[in-house]
């Protein structure tokens, strides 16, 4: 205190002259610390969120999204641009609408946004979001990941059950000849036929005869509620604070659903380990069941969660993709009969009208493959893809995405862009001639199954299941519309997209011999 006191007197004694001196420096000190604050302050500060819609307290812009949410972002990207916010209650929502801010979101930063922005209903139908789909980036995913790629879907192993493939649609070869004549739905067929795939993959599972129709119905019912629900905007998402109160009733719908396919898990997982010792051929279930007492360690085991989750993505992930895209390319067809003449030309010069497609033909059926590629250009399975998550707070086009938020990746609106495609709403395989665009995800003007880490991991089944199953119904009938009735090309949003109405057509058989039905 005496040392502060001698300062002050020694400094009010001191001639006025200096004394201004002295403030003039201390002035400008302080001038200049604050200048350095500021300087600092406006250093660290984030670029301004994404432009967007204008909302409203609290709510922001829920009241005003579309159920059709795909084509009411893509509107929104005329007005906006290639990136915008939306605020969503307590979330903010990014979507990305082109293929360069795209890129830098799925390749360049794909890391930070590596993680999924867990829906409620992804927690109830995949065991509290332990699958591959919602599990967040880490060694965890990595480990899903693995099994899935190496143990499930990778080639080999898709080679080796070729034959399951081949019985299961040549079953629904001959059960659409013994309707000949009469109308079918063409999505539900084909939802059964890759449903009998995966179940026989995972379990040795098979539908036959009447049964086919009736349980087929119920399977393709129950997974196509799950994936709208998957896709449905859920107050609970947007406002966490009310999950528990579920207003909307869909999180007990979801556990409904749920419970349902666990029962059959419960049931086939019970069947499979009473079946340890038998040294037979072995289905999915049993290597899995297997891999859970080898693999992993104690810091990323593999559990019966993980079993009974994998299982759900196959057979929730798996069936309604696969089938609804079939579903969009035979009406595509059916709405070009020359591209229908041109598709069975190449057929009949490859495999014939005394024969039956193979997997084999497929590698020699060029155009058939653009048709595929067109088809999944105007109708990705899912297009918004899974929304990501930033784990951090990210920079993109110079804008902030902040932890935390829901990014959505519109690859439907960017596969339609005029600016990037001639004539972006006409279906139009030969635009695919140059080769130039494959599955990959490394061209982002063209990635139907997504790009970066969170690939989908089942391209090379889809891609199989696909080609063999268009190959053999276009090769096997001629289709029509029934009589009085119009070819609809609309969509449905979902999770999953899908037809607004199912596709009803008349197959004609167009084979040398009833016997190729067999």
């Amino acid at each position: 205190m005496s040392f502060l006191s001698n300062y002050w007197s020694r400094w009010f004694n001191t001639d006025d002259e200096a004394r201004l001196v002295f403030s003039s420096i201390i002035g400008l000190v302080a001038v200049a610390w604050i200048l350095a604050l500021l300087v600092k302050k406006s250093s660290n500060r984030n670029p301004p969120l994404p432009p967007g819609p204008r909302g409203l307290p609290l709510i922001g812009n829920l009241l005003s999204l579309d159920p059709e949410l795909h084509t009411y972002f893509g509107g929104l990207a005329k007005s906006y641009g290639p990136i915008y916010t939306l605020k969503l209650g307590g979330k903010i929502g990014v979507v990305i609408t082109s293929p360069e801010l795209a890129k830098q979101v799925l390749k360049d930063q794909d890391t930070t946004f590596a993680n999924r922005d867990v829906p409620v209903v992804g927690r109830e139908a995949a065991y509290g979001g332990v699958d591959i789909v919602w599990t967040p980036y880490g060694p965890e995913w990595r480990m899903l990941r693995k099994v899935c790629v190496r143990e499930m879907l990778g080639n080999a192993t898709l080679d080796s059950v070729y034959g399951l493939r081949r019985r299961e649609l040549r079953q629904t070869i001959g059960h659409l000849h013994g309707k000949a004549g009469t109308a079918v739905d063409v999505g539900e067929q084909m939802f059964v036929t890759v449903l009998n795939v995966i179940t026989g993959m995972l379990w040795g599972g098979t539908v036959k005869g009447e049964e086919r129709a009736g349980l087929g119905a119920e399977f393709k019912e129950v997974v196509g509620e799950m994936t709208a629900l998957l896709g449905a905007p859920n107050i609970s998402d947007f406002f966490p604070a009310l999950e528990r109160l579920d207003l909307q009733g869909i999180q007990k719908r979801m556990k409904g659903l749920a419970k349902r396919f666990d029962r059959i898990f419960e049931k086939m997982i019970e069947q499979r380990l009473k079946m340890s010792g038998d040294h037979g051929s072995k289905d999915f279930l049993q290597i899995l069941l297997q891999m859970k007492e080898t693999h992993g360690d104690a810091n990323t085991p593999f559990t019966i969660t993980h079993v009974k989750a994998l299982l759900m993505d196959m057979v929730v992930g798996g069936t309604d993709t696969t089938s609804n895209a079939v579903e969009f390319a035979v009406a595509e067809i059916m709405n070009r009969p020359e591209i229908m003449a041109k598709v069975q030309q190449e057929l009949d010069s490859v495999v014939g009208k005394d024969n039956i497609v193979e997997e084999s033909h497929i590698n020699k059926l060029p155009y058939l493959s653009l048709v595929m590629k067109e088809a999944l250009r105007l109708h990705p399975s899912l297009p918004l893809l899974v929304p990501h998550c930033p784990s951090a707070t990210s920079v993109v086009a110079g804008y902030t995405i902040p932890k935390g938020a829901r990014v959505f990746v519109n690859v439907w609106a960017i596969h339609r862009d005029p600016s990037i495609w001639e004539n972006p709403l006409e279906f139009r395989p030969e635009r695919f001639c140059d080769g130039k665009w494959d599955y990959s995800g490394n061209d982002l003007n063209y990635f139907p199954f997504g790009s970066g880490r969170r690939i989908c991991a089942g391209t090379a089944m889809a891609e199989r299941m696909f080609m063999y199953s268009l190959a053999s119904l276009l090769h096997s009938f001629d289709w029509s519309v029934p009589a009085g009735e119009r070819l609809d090309l609309e969509e449905k949003f979902g999770i999953v997209l899908k037809k607004k109405l199912p596709l009803v057509a008349v197959p004609t058989p167009r084979l040398s011999h009833p016997s190729l039905y067999e």
